[in-house]
Formats: structure tokens, sequence, C-alpha cells
């Protein structure tokens, strides 16, 4: 597991630099899900770096809310689908790492382009019921915001999942509380998410997304418990901001990045484990 928080602190560097070099993009989110994206890259996901679009016998991860691209981005270069220079290039004319993935670029890694919120549990149970019908017994995973809740296609995706009995999927709500506009609470209440999945007939879980202990082991339990005919979702709690003080639990680093000043505070918080890019 210590290895596991190098390169989750790793990720965490990568973020504030990538975010800061083009003083654009989004560390709030893609913070709060660092332990996520490491337990999911380096520990649980049976994927290979070489990259085949179709996946075969593959699992398949899908980034819905696609403004945390930086996390995005680090976890899949630290784990060999490119080259970690390359992130040095996040938002800059011409670059593949757009600050929302884009499939046009041939990101190795990237399978749906996720700026439009409220689309990746449709796209991820569409590939989920694809593999059913292949005889694939991999698994397909999606991540999402709670503020993203809020666009009513994901709950017809949620009703289809489980009325379909989509039993190879694992949803995961990033559920920090912040929205672009404020609190969860305030700009629209969400209620008792878990209360909600299960009402719609799925099997939840629920998780401490900055405990990397309970992150790997959350996510071996929703693995253990596909094919029992309903979908999986977890409920991951976490810190927007997790890891930077003064970014830690404020919506209002959602989309901002920081400045000279800033940068240096946040990299004197994250120690350098592998090596910047």
């Amino acid at each position: 597991m210590a290895e596991l928080k190098d390169i989750a602190n790793q990720i965490r560097r990568d973020i504030v630099r990538m975010v800061h070099g083009s003083q654009s993009g989004h560390p709030g989110g893609s913070l709060g899900c660092t332990e996520f994206f490491t337990a999911l890259y380096f520990k649980i996901l049976k994927h290979d770096p070489a990259f085949h679009m179709d996946a075969k016998d593959e699992d398949v991860f899908f980034l819905s809310n696609g403004h945390i691209s930086p996390v995005f981005y680090s976890a899949l270069a630290r784990s060999g689908y490119f080259d970690i220079k390359e992130l040095a290039t996040f938002r800059k004319l011409n670059s593949r790492l757009q600050g929302h993935p884009t499939t046009h670029e041939h990101l190795p890694g990237i399978r749906i382009a996720s700026g439009s919120l409220g689309q990746g549990m449709s796209v991820a149970i569409g590939t989920a019921l694809a593999k059913k019908l292949n005889k694939d017994k991999s698994t397909v995973f999606s991540l999402h915001g709670d503020g993203e809740l809020d666009e009513g296609q994901n709950w017809e995706a949620i009703m289809f999942a489980a009325h379909h009995k989509v039993d190879n999927l694992i949803s995961t709500v990033d559920w920090n509380g912040q929205q672009i506009d404020g609190p969860t609470d305030k700009v629209m209440s969400l209620g008792n998410i878990r209360a909600k999945f299960d009402a719609f007939g799925w099997m939840t879980l629920e998780m401490s997304g900055n405990d990397m202990d309970d992150v790997v082991a959350t996510l071996e339990k929703a693995k253990s418990m596909t094919g029992q005919g309903k979908p999986i979702g977890i409920l991951m709690h976490t810190e927007m901001g997790k890891g930077v003080d003064f970014m830690t639990g404020s919506h209002e680093w959602h989309g901002i990045a920081p400045n000279d000043e800033q940068l240096a505070k946040a990299l004197a918080q994250l120690p350098e484990t592998l090596g910047d890019y």
C-alpha cells in the first residue's frame, strides 16, 4: 500500500503542475479523486497500456466528469499509456491532452469524449451490455461527480441498468459535496444518494475516497459482487482539493489554476516520490 500512496502523491504533484502550466483546468476534483485513480489503474483494473479500443477481455473505465482530466491523464501516463513528458502539454495548442478528454486526438486510454456531463453512465452501460453479448467476463467501471447527478440522463441510465441486470458494471460517484457554483446542498440538494441507488435496484457500497486502504478494499469487494444480477454503485466520500491545505474542501478550487506562489506552496506539501515530468 505504501507504493500506491507514493504514486498518489506523485499524481497530485502532476495535477497542480499541469494546471499551473496552462493556467487553466480543474485541480479540486482531480486532487480529491487521486486515490481512486491510483487504486484503479495500479491495482484493480485488468488493463493493457498498449491500448486496444475494443478492450476484448479487458476491464474498461469511463470518466464521465471529464473536467477532472488532469488526474486521469497523470494516471494513464504513470501506468504506461504514453510518455509522462507529454503531461507538460496539458491544455496547450495542438496537445492531445485537452481540457476535457477527446477521442479525435487518439490519446491512448481515452474511449469517449467526456466534456458534457451526464453521459458517461449511458456509455458504460452500453459497453457492459456489449461485453455480455460477446461472452466477455471483464468489468466496466465509471466515475461521476455528485453535482453531475443533477443531470436527468443519469437517473434514466440508473433505472435502465437495474432493469436489464447490468451486473458487470461498477459506477462510482465522487461525493464531495461541491460543484462549480457552490456546495451541492445549496445548488440543488441531492438528498440521500445511497437510498436512491438502493431504491433503483442497485447494490450500493460506500467508501472513504481519500483512504487508500478503504478504496482498494471497496473496489475489490465491488468486483467480487459482479455477476449477481444487479449493477453496483459506490458512493465515494472525498474532499475536493485533498492533499493541498489551501485547496481542501472548497468549491472555489473547482476550476481555477494556482499562481507561482501557490504552486510552490502546494508542491512543498507533496514530496516528489517518483520523479516529475
